[in-house]
């Protein structure tokens, strides 16, 4: 059942900040994915607003990294419609990046250079001076641009490979398990972090992850796979940002984990 997770000025502010983000809507018809004989994705159909923050989550190997890869032209599906809408209607190639669980940085580039590296080849020396040291500030580490990778501490690094996604205005950003690799503490600061800068920014988020109550404290909506199938896509209608603990949130989590452990009702 759907919930209108917004009221009407957080909603035209919300697109507003998608608009001027280049934020892409998603729209995803019969969608298939096979390799051989194995069928990982079975007609999936998700339409997700320009700006929206969707999770994905289910079980290992239930599909969700792949719909991900699809997302990101990293993989073709088999079967089925995959099309980006920009906020006035029409089709678009939004600007699309991803940030994995591991940071990949590059170790002999400094953390400027490592995030540099996201605007491309040709970029003026004073535009990418500008706009990296710009995202660096972002994500809290400007003191840090002319350090090593290897001198940074795991949360700095995944912000440091954050910092590179962002740093080309992303209108489309896709999160693989970001923050898995994480310490508790570390990762719920990361949540805050990821959650504000996508406030401020604007941009379509789609998160693959593991942790139910990661999706539940970020995410406008969470879609939950199965098999290959998606079998709940709950709104979460709650303001951003929320408060970790808050027991309406905790009531919503009970209801994904019983959908991933086969125990939801359709």
């Amino acid at each position: 059942m759907s919930v209108n997770t917004l009221d009407r000025p957080r909603a035209e502010a919300k697109n507003v900040a998608a608009q001027a983000a280049g934020a892409a809507a998603i729209h995803i018809k019969g969608l298939e994915k096979s390799f051989g004989n194995n069928r990982v994705l079975r007609g999936i159909d998700l339409d997700i607003p320009a700006g929206q923050f969707v999770a994905v989550i289910g079980k290992s190997g239930c599909g969700k990294s792949t719909l991900l890869r699809i997302l990101m032209g990293l993989e073709e599906p088999s079967a089925g419609h995959l099309r980006f809408e920009a906020v006035d209607g029409g089709d678009t190639q939004p600007n699309t990046r991803i940030v994995f669980q591991e940071p990949r940085l590059l170790p002999w580039l400094s953390v400027a250079d490592n995030v540099a590296v996201g605007l491309g080849e040709g970029v003026p020396q004073n535009v990418s001076k500008r706009e990296t040291a710009s995202v660096l500030s972002e994500v809290q580490l400007a003191e840090k641009a002319g350090e090593w990778p290897s001198s940074l501490s795991g949360g700095q690094k995944q912000r440091v490979a954050l910092a590179r996604a962002l740093v080309s205005k992303p209108g489309i950003l896709a999160l693989d398990e970001p923050l898995g690799a994480l310490d508790a503490l570390t990762r719920i600061s990361m949540q805050e972090l990821l959650n504000r800068v996508w406030r401020e920014l604007g941009f379509t988020a789609v998160l693959v992850t593991h942790d139910v109550s990661e999706a539940v404290h970020l995410a406008d909506r969470v879609v939950v796979l199965d098999e290959g199938r998606i079998v709940l896509d709950l709104d979460i209608p709650y303001p951003h940002p929320r408060r970790h603990g808050n027991p309406a949130l905790a009531e919503l989590e009970g209801q994904l984990l019983a959908a991933i452990l086969g125990d939801a009702r359709n």
